[in-house]
């Protein structure tokens, strides 16, 4: 089971990070924080099609997710 202030630290820093993905008409859905404190996210709008995807999860949001969130270990896409 997930540490629920961490589950809660994650989805402030995510909803801290959403109005960059909004500016390029996309959006992200919390999924879950798994048991080795791995995130899971859904990309939607533009950037669930968007070639540069995968850039924009580990560059932009895992990135930001790790500094403020040192525990994080990772952040996946889910379909």
């Amino acid at each position: 089971m997930a540490d629920e202030a961490l589950v809660e630290k994650v989805k402030e820093t995510l909803e801290a990070f959403r109005p960059q993905l909004n500016a390029d008409g996309g959006d992200m859905e919390f999924i879950e924080l798994d048991a080795d404190n791995k995130v899971h996210v859904r990309l939607t709008g533009a950037c669930g099609s968007c070639p540069m995807a995968v850039m924009t999860l580990k560059m932009g949001i895992e990135r930001y997710l790790k500094e403020t969130c040192p525990e994080i270990t990772e952040v996946i896409q889910e379909e």
